[in-house]
């Protein structure tokens, strides 16, 4: 039986259908999942909780994703973790912007589906977790 811990997930965003499908998926894949619906909550959520990945869309009332991942980004205790920008925005500029903020991944959320989306996670946590065992002695 596995006793590790749930990884954990913070999924901003305001479509609340999209955020039920996340949350739905996110949560029989085994991950514990809380969800935002806009770059304020998730700032405020990320005062007291630190997930191991972040889901992210641009396009949100209050704050919207380009900000939120600015703060992110410069905060020391939030900059490692990883952040997969998950948009309709599908211009190059957009894209370029997102990933030149620091986002680790960047999809389109009506070309992607939500077995994608868990496989892209996993494998960044993958990523994130083989990159921590290598530097310990």
């Amino acid at each position: 039986m596995d006793t590790a811990p749930k990884k954990k997930i913070v999924v901003a965003e305001d479509d609340q259908f999209l955020s039920n499908a996340y949350r739905v998926k996110l949560t029989k894949e085994g991950f514990e999942v809380k969800m935002v619906g806009d770059g304020q909550e998730l700032m405020n959520l990320l005062k007291t909780y630190r997930p191991d990945i972040i889901i992210l869309d641009l396009l949100m009332p209050v704050k919207d994703g380009f900000e939120a991942i600015k703060e992110i980004k410069a905060s020391p205790s939030l900059k490692n973790i990883p952040v997969i920008i998950a948009s309709n925005l599908g211009q190059k500029n957009d894209i370029d912007q997102g990933k030149a903020l620091g986002a680790s991944d960047y999809i389109i959320k009506s070309d992607l589906s939500l077995e994608d989306l868990v496989a892209k996670i996993k494998s960044l946590l993958g990523t994130k977790l083989n990159s921590v065992k290598s530097i310990s002695p």
